[in-house]
């Protein structure tokens, strides 16, 4: 009995051990990570600075990183740039905010029901494919150079990658969790909350990251037809002018913004299914 409490004791102390050996890895695996993005990023810009200044030498023809921040600097001095994106915010927000809004409910709408499915499919792949250069002008002909066009125009590119997600999400769950849902006497709306909503998390971030990039892109090209202000008018202004550092800094500034909101909804994502990304920090 006394060796057997032993070998006990023993296996228990050696199975304890790897545990925190391998909690103390992850951070500095996650931190090498980070690191391996940063540098990624600081190469490029050296890079970047290197052959602006060195092997083309052309502001016409490339700018560089120094001459952008030297344009951004001036523009937040005379405040105009504060002025340009809080026009582009207003714009993208609303606009995103209303695409997921409507691509959830679509989304939903056409893969519950086949008849929504028949009557909404064939407008949601003619309205996909058009471009939006096309009908761009024809919106801000109709609504106006105002806010609510641009809205108009976010709304119409982004929201077509949420139905497109969020239909494919809805039907890619499990038949039998539902099948038992509808057992325990779910009704329809407890079997979406309950059980098809959650499956479809997955698919409902990957559209909200592909509606990111397309609602920025819809600012800008909604502002080049025609606003008062914003960053794709800022862009057409620098273009008329072959301003090349003033032209980066709203390309930069989109750019950027893309990449930090890409990145906040990747958090939210990790906060929510942290076990789909267990397997990286291993």
């Amino acid at each position: 009995m006394a060796k057997s409490e032993q070998a006990t004791k023993t296996g228990a102390g050696q199975g304890a051990n790897p545990a925190p050996a391998a909690g103390k890895r992850k951070p500095r695996k996650s931190s090498a990570l980070y690191w391996t993005s940063a540098a990624s990023v600081v190469g490029g810009l050296l890079l970047w600075e290197f052959a602006g200044r060195f092997i083309v030498q052309k502001a016409l023809f490339l700018t560089t990183p120094t001459q952008i921040v030297d344009a951004t600097i001036k523009l937040i001095a005379a405040g105009e740039l504060q002025r340009h994106i809080v026009a582009s915010g207003t714009e993208f927000i609303i606009g995103l905010v209303l695409a997921i809004i409507l691509g959830i409910a679509i989304g939903f709408a056409m893969a519950s029901d086949k008849y929504a499915k028949r009557a909404l499919g064939p407008w949601v792949a003619a309205f996909y494919a058009t471009p939006t250069v096309a009908i761009s002008p024809l919106i801000i002909l109709w609504a106006g150079i105002g806010i609510w066009s641009k809205v108009i125009v976010v709304v119409i590119n982004a929201v077509f990658p949420m139905i497109i997600n969020t239909e494919a999400g809805l039907r890619s769950t499990d038949k039998q969790l539902v099948e038992a849902a509808r057992c325990f006497g779910c009704n329809r709306l407890q079997i979406f909350w309950k059980v098809s909503l959650p499956s479809a998390v997955p698919f409902l971030f990957a559209g909200m990251k592909l509606a990111i990039g397309r609602a920025l892109v819809a600012v800008v090209v909604a502002e080049l037809f025609g606003s008062r202000a914003g960053l794709g008018f800022l862009l057409l202004q620098a273009s008329d002018a072959f301003n090349m550092p003033l032209l980066f800094v709203s390309v930069v500034i989109l750019a950027v913004s893309g990449m930090v909101l890409t990145w906040l909804v990747g958090v939210v994502e990790r906060l929510l299914m942290p076990w789909r990304y267990t397997s990286e920090q291993e």
